[in-house]
């Protein structure tokens, strides 16, 4: 049950029991984040960019944004000044973000497989990247060019031939997105640039416009983050581009017991809450004692942080609780059941405990991995799935922007061996023309044979 008592996060207690996957479904705190309600109000808006292409960008972007961009594609020459004019600091955090998501994400590139099925029959599995992608940079309560950096990386290194980023237009920047993205997109050679946001981005990435003579072409693919609009239209638009992932309200949860420190897991919720009022921050404990200290140490960092009133909606919303356990193994079963975007591991023999976990966008090991690590340079990817979907589907990778395409060769010998198989199969499936395809070919075989 909950507890109703005036602490910063609430309380669930599971002692005494060891619910099921369905139970605990039901019972883990999750945010709200209807995107079929969106659908209704981001429809007119995908419609009128298939329709009218940039006319309808540009008046979106002043009903939704409040500005018009000076064009839609970023000039060069404003990509280069964002980045010359980038903070010393800021420059070499992004640049180090960068070295490392490349090597993390050059390892992940696959190598064509070639099977040899029969002597003159092989099947080859060739990975392909896609040929251009759409990569989302949101703008709102936050700057984000960490999220240019995550989506970009395993876009290049996959080997995507073409990529344009799309981030919103903002009025205190002249029409322009935030220097600081435009900047991280001037360091990683990014030369295609848009000024669009919101649901109208991801039509344009889907239907590609026209500007000033010159066609701006459609994405294959389009991922990235952001708000429950560009999920919508994601979800709308799905099957005329591909997509990563529909995006949710961020989430961590912490899987903890007595040796784990107060002060780095109240830390750590407070961390992710300042993202957004609807951010999910959740603990799992069997120790009642850490359960008390982390609430004191949130009342101290919550009235401390910069963002509190964000920070305090989040904690004290139905999506964030501290969830009370009788041992780490019913803990392991509640974390596995909520398949958290961010899951950390502050328990004794924390290895040993994250290498039983099945679901999660990121696992992090140990006190010293915090959240925010992976959000900047631990090398890993920080566009992970939400909303419990990370016990399907994974976080952007290299293997998200391939293909992979089934290269078939066989030669006559090896038809012949095998046509009787398929033409019996063909006519068991009541499909006769093709086992007649193999027949036409090798017209001796027999069905069966």
């Amino acid at each position: 049950m909950t507890d109703s008592t005036s602490r910063v996060i609430a309380r669930l207690d599971l002692r005494g029991s060891r619910p099921g996957l369905r139970e605990l479904r039901a019972a883990v705190p999750r945010a709200e984040f209807d995107v079929e309600a969106a659908l209704g109000a981001v429809r007119p808006v995908v419609e009128d960019v298939r329709d009218r292409g940039a006319a309808a960008l540009l008046e979106a972007s002043e009903r939704f944004d409040g500005v018009a961009p000076p064009s839609l594609r970023v000039p060069a020459d404003v990509v280069a000044a964002a980045a010359d004019s980038l903070d010393p600091a800021v420059r070499a955090a992004l640049e180090e973000s960068i070295r490392r998501a490349r090597v993390v994400h050059r390892d992940q590139r696959r190598t064509d497989t070639s099977t040899r099925v029969v002597d003159g029959g092989t099947v080859t599995e060739r990975w392909v990247p896609v040929d251009r992608v759409g990569l989302y940079v949101p703008g709102g309560r936050a700057v984000y060019p960490s999220s240019v950096v995550m989506n970009v990386v395993p876009a290049q290194e996959a080997g995507v031939p073409s990529l344009v980023v799309a981030s919103p237009p903002q009025r205190d920047n002249g029409g322009w997105p935030h220097p600081t993205i435009l900047a991280a997109c001037a360091l990683l050679g990014v030369d295609e640039v848009w000024a669009v946001g919101g649901a109208q981005a991801v039509a344009a990435f889907a239907y590609g416009f026209e500007e000033d003579g010159v066609v701006r072409e459609p994405a294959s693919l389009v991922t990235g983050p952001g708000n429950v609009y560009v999920t919508a239209a994601k979800r709308m638009l799905m099957g005329v581009i591909g997509i990563d992932s529909e995006a949710g309200p961020t989430e961590i949860a912490v899987l903890a017991d007595d040796t784990a420190d107060a002060e780095h897991v109240a830390s750590d919720l407070v961390s992710q809450a300042e993202h957004d009022p609807l951010a999910a921050a959740v603990l799992v404990t069997d120790s009642p004692a850490l359960a008390d200290a982390v609430d004191e140490a949130l009342a101290r960092r919550v009235a401390a942080t910069k963002h509190t009133e964000r920070v305090a909606e989040a904690l004290s919303g139905r999506q964030s609780a501290i969830v009370l356990v009788d041992d780490v193994e019913v803990g392991l079963d509640v974390v596995n059941a909520y398949a958290a975007e961010h899951l950390e591991i502050q328990t004794a023999d924390a290895a040993a405990v994250a290498a039983r976990v099945r679901n999660a966008g990121a696992v992090f090991v140990g006190p010293f991995a915090p959240v925010s690590l992976g959000d900047y340079c631990a090398g890993s990817n920080h566009v992970l799935p939400t909303g419990g979907c990370a016990c399907h589907s994974s976080g952007l990778s290299v293997q998200s922007f391939l293909r992979g395409i089934h290269v078939v060769e066989y030669d006559e010998a090896a038809l012949r061996d095998v046509g009787g198989h398929v033409v019996t199969l063909a006519r068991a499936e009541d499909l006769p023309a093709h086992g007649e395809a193999v027949l036409a070919r090798v017209p001796d075989v027999e069905p069966g044979a």
